[in-house]
């Protein structure tokens, strides 16, 4: 990294080495109100907002705690407007809140010079009449408590500062609209304040300034308009109340932190270390899964993308009981956020990132905890689809979560070596084989005609194309679907694999994995498309829609598809569904393809996998074209290009979940997703490998 002189907060400013920066410019207001940021806390709680200071989702706020269940994740910080007022008595307001019936009442585009991520964690800096002025935003790992600071880089000072907070305590994922619970009442002792309303279960909010003669003048508002303009564009309620007690006024001094800190932790856990010590902690800590890294952060993206990564690997908060069983067994319970901000933890995104996020950047030892976490989860031969933010109890309908668990086994023992942690779930995997032989729920089980694995049942969605609108099963695919069986088939040969290494018998095993490669090839094929049928025996027979989920007869470990006809269904794929960002979900032609993701829930939802383009899926088209063309590997570079501009559109420095189906392939969906960031970098340090050996 190179040298330059940067601010050191908590000291003076001095040349040292320079952290990771992605910056984007100021100036333009509609931009920085398009544009957002994350920081996480490794429990699941988070800060998030627009780079403007607009709060346009639901979600955005300062700190968003996690709490065990039935709390689980909680809005309490929920907005920050600043004024600044110099010397001369000029001042400038920062940030606002769109209002109903009116303008964007949006203040600061004007003086940002610029936000960037350091080491990915937000700052801005302001200049106006002369001064500069620097903000940052840090939570601690594992607290439920964010600092918001600033400093006076340079100008004459004292610069005064007027910080008003809002409040409206709810669940994050509650409308904007639900009810607050009461009135809302402060406490103050000696420079510690308290908020709190009558909401049941509720912690206090706790409050503190840092600074040079720091105050609080009571006098509260309440906004009863805010707009939450994306909310509304996703056809949720949008627009709602906020509370403000008044405002807290303190002195910026040249070079003197000033820190507005928030938490629902304990005066003595809030008090333990300053502000100042928390931000070089946190920075020291990323530091570290840098070079735990190693080969990572030499690929292109591969630093941004491994501080990305670290925002999806939590520690359960909501599920006090994992933690207690692990540590019992001399184990740490983690799992891993599909996205921010709605999504929780989910078996299939979890696994399908493990590698990516965890054995990609070092972090092995998590891996293994994330794996024995969820086994201890299994029930009925499967392993969750998710678990609810307000519940400790898994849902199950997923017919493929169980078989990705087998793949992400399968990448840590050969990442680790850690065939102990094999053999210790080996019953495990034997159930999971044995229900799914006999069938277990939601119609999954193999049809002892052929050993494919069938799935389905009236009203669920169990595959990755999992769109629901109320009854309305977008892509039900009940029947054989192609991933699935894919799946399977590499899942047996796994087992297969580790059953023998064991010393056991593997003849049962054996042989279901031979009937199912002689039936896949002999009923998947559809020569019209020159490809394969999503679906056979499906409600309405085969179904040969031209879709991405091909690729993964080809693209695991174990590759059901004969080896023939790998080059024809890699080419139909890239020829349909290939974009700068990821594959499309449905090849365009089709009466059902969606080019756009736009609209209220059921108008996206029926695009979702219609169409809609995701990231993740560049993992698997990677992988299937390192196996097709190993001579033409350098290609691949192109592959992954369009993602550099993307870490500084939608959420900086992250990979949103989704884009549209069409150029300029606009990002969608959850601002930062778990297994796009994961593929990306997966593949990206694969491709770094593979160009060095040759």
């Amino acid at each position: 990294m190179k040298t330059e002189t940067t601010s050191n907060w908590g000291q003076t400013a001095r040349t040292a080495a320079t952290p990771l920066i992605r910056r984007v410019p100021g100036g333009d207001a509609a931009a920085l109100t398009d544009r957002e940021w994350l920081v996480t806390n490794g429990l699941g709680g988070y800060a998030s907002g627009t780079i403007g200071g607009a709060a346009t989702r639901r979600y955005h706020g300062l700190l968003i705690a996690a709490h065990p269940a039935p709390l689980g994740r909680i809005m309490l910080l929920n907005h920050l407007t600043e004024r600044f007022r110099f010397p001369d008595w000029s001042r400038i307001d920062i940030g606002g809140v769109e209002r109903t019936g009116g303008a964007l009442d949006i203040h600061g585009a004007e003086v940002l010079q610029e936000f960037r991520l350091e080491m990915g964690l937000p700052v801005w800096q302001y200049a106006a009449d002369g001064h500069v002025i620097e903000k940052r935003i840090v939570m601690p790992h594992q607290r439920n408590t964010v600092h918001i600071s600033y400093r006076l880089l340079s100008g004459d000072g004292p610069v005064r500062l007027k910080l008003r907070p809002s409040f409206h305590f709810r669940g994050h994922d509650e409308a904007v609209n639900s009810p607050d619970y009461g009135p809302y009442t402060i406490t103050a002792r000696s420079g510690c304040y308290e908020v709190s309303n009558e909401r049941p279960g509720y912690p206090r909010l706790r409050l503190s300034l840092h600074g040079t003669s720091p105050a609080l003048t009571l006098a509260d508002a309440t906004h009863a308009d805010v707009r939450y303009r994306i909310e509304e564009g996703r056809g949720y309620e949008n627009v709602g109340s906020i509370w403000s007690p008044g405002n807290f006024v303190v002195q910026l001094q040249p070079d003197v932190d000033v820190t507005l800190t928030a938490s629902t932790e304990s005066w003595e856990q809030i008090q333990a270390f300053s502000p100042a010590v928390a931000w070089n902690m946190e920075m020291e800590r990323r530091q570290k899964l840098m070079a735990a890294a190693g080969p990572a952060v030499d690929v292109p993206l591969g630093a941004e993308l491994t501080l990305a990564a670290d925002q999806f690997i939590i520690l359960p908060a909501s599920r006090v009981q994992d933690s207690a069983r692990a540590h019992a067994a001399g184990d740490q319970a983690r799992t891993i956020i599909a996205g921010y901000h709605w999504f929780t933890d989910w078996g299939r995104d979890t696994m399908i990132s493990l590698e990516g996020l965890t054995l990609a950047t070092g972090r092995h030892t998590e891996a293994g905890y994330i794996l024995r976490t969820f086994a201890h989860h299994v029930r009925d031969g499967l392993i969750p689809n998710f678990f609810p933010d307000h519940a400790t109890d898994g849902l199950y309908h997923t017919a493929d979560a169980t078989l990705w668990f087998f793949h992400a086994l399968h990448r840590y023992v050969v990442a680790t070596d850690d065939f102990d942690t094999v053999r210790s779930l080996l019953p495990t995997l034997r159930e999971i084989i044995a229900c799914h032989q006999r069938g277990t729920r939601f119609g999954i089980g193999v049809d002892p005609e052929d050993g494919l694995l069938r799935q389905g049942a009236e009203g669920y969605q169990l595959t990755w194309m999992d769109a629901k609108v109320g009854d309305w099963v977008v892509t039900p695919r009940r029947g054989k679907a192609v991933e699935i069986n894919a799946l399977w088939y590499n899942a047996l040969r796994l087992m297969e694999g580790w059953i023998k290494a064991d010393g056991t018998s593997i003849d049962d095993v054996s042989a279901l994995a031979d009937q199912a490669y002689a039936s896949f090839n002999k009923r998947f094929w559809c020569e019209s498309e020159r490809g394969l049928f999503d679906v056979i025996d499906g409600e309405h027979g085969d179904d040969a829609s031209c879709r991405p989920n091909q690729l993964f007869a080809l693209s695991l470990a174990h590759p059901v598809l004969d080896p023939s006809r790998w080059s024809t269904v890699l080419n139909t794929v890239s020829e349909r569904l290939l974009t700068p960002v990821g594959l499309r979900t449905l090849a365009p032609g089709h009466p059902d393809y969606k080019p756009k993701y736009s609209g209220d829930l059921r108008s996206r939802d029926a695009a979702y996998h219609q169409g809609t383009v995701w990231a993740w899926l560049m993992g698997p088209f990677v992988d299937a074209w390192c196996r097709v063309y190993p001579d033409r590997i350098a290609e691949c570079r192109q592959f992954l290009a369009g993602f550099d501009a993307h870490l500084s559109e939608a959420c900086v420095g992250t990979i949103s979940e989704i884009f549209d189906a069409e150029a300029p392939f606009t990002p969608r969906g959850c601002a930062a997703q778990a297994w796009s960031v994961a593929e990306v970098l997966r593949v990206s340090m694969k491709l770094n490998s593979l160009l060095s050996k040759s």
